[in-house]
């Protein structure tokens, strides 16, 4: 129903553009949208990685798209959730924790990447003042797994590029059509910290208390996601001749399963190829196999030994 309305909506749009075409491809957009997919069917008409940068001032293109990431993003559980409680004081902790994480992920975003391309002659500089907030919020969304942009991807500041990475590492939440370490992961990791921070013995969220084994595996799955991350960027910087910053972004990009690209790829050597292949199946499979399995290897050891004392920091 959602791809459906969002398809309507697009294809109302494009269709005095396009004609019939423009049917097709307004549900063809909301379908890989929604799924987080990130194909597009304008990149073969207004260039090579493109995507709908024609669209950059179009509010009804950029709402609409931004949305169906967003509800695809935000996992089926806390979608049903939503829609059966009415109320935010009602829902589950895990709906609570990623509705705000991703509020403050894609606000922050929106924000930061005003400021960094502002002057970007190549970016938001000649845009209007709608086309600079749109393209700015649209910019925050996406690298959140969708892979659709309305800016120049290889024309972006190097600054707003590792930003967008830390977002395609973080990714979209549990149960969605995203792929990432998740919200949820960041959110559990991020609260464990703050309990650090202020001394406190237990991670405290929404007046309920986050159980030490969440937080293990929360950093298993980050840690393992990260080496994965750092030893394919590597392999790539030995058999790649281009910027540490596009190899990191497009890697990135492949184990977040987002498909935003700086150009590179088609230049990509054989071997290079194969290794984002390698992490886009892995990133896509891996942190939910990885949860699953620590989860079902959980159990209470038998025998406890006496604390011991290590130097931190």
């Amino acid at each position: 129903m959602i791809e459906f309305i969002g398809g309507t909506i697009l294809a109302l749009r494009w269709y005095p553009e396009l004609g019939l075409k423009g049917i097709y491809y307004g549900y063809w957009h909301a379908i890989s949208a929604f799924c987080n997919a990130g194909f597009d069917l304008f990149g073969s008409v207004s260039g090579p990685f493109s995507g709908i940068t024609a669209y950059v001032d179009d509010i009804v293109v950029n709402l609409t798209i931004a949305g169906l990431i967003i509800l695809g993003g935000i996992g089926f559980a806390v979608m049903h959730d939503v829609w059966t409680s009415r109320s935010f004081g009602k829902l589950s902790m895990h709906s609570k924790i990623v509705l705000i994480t991703s509020a403050v992920l894609i606000i922050s975003g929106s924000l930061l990447i005003y400021w960094f391309e502002y002057s970007n002659p190549d970016t938001l500089k000649p845009l209007s003042t709608q086309g600079k907030i749109l393209s700015s919020f649209f910019q925050s969304v996406t690298p959140r797994t969708a892979g659709y942009n309305t800016l120049d991807i290889s024309k972006l500041y190097d600054g707003t590029l590792f930003l967008m990475i830390i977002f395609m590492f973080i990714g979209a939440s549990p149960a969605s059509t995203g792929g990432g370490i998740k919200t949820s992961t960041t959110a559990v990791l991020m609260l464990a910290i703050w309990a650090l921070i202020r001394g406190r013995s237990d991670a405290e969220c929404f007046g309920r208390r986050i159980p030490k084994e969440f937080i293990y595996k929360a950093f298993s799955v980050m840690f393992i996601s990260f080496i994965l991350v750092v030893i394919v960027t590597m392999a790539l910087t030995i058999t790649e001749r281009v910027s540490f910053i596009s190899v990191l972004f497009e890697v990135t990009s492949a184990f977040g399963t987002v498909g935003l690209s700086t150009g590179i790829t088609p230049t990509l050597s054989t071997a290079g190829k194969i290794w984002l292949i390698i992490t886009m199946f892995a990133g896509r499979v891996g942190p939910v196999t990885l949860a699953l399995a620590i989860a079902m290897r959980s159990r209470k050891a038998q025998l406890q030994y006496p604390d011991g004392k290590i130097i931190i920091g």
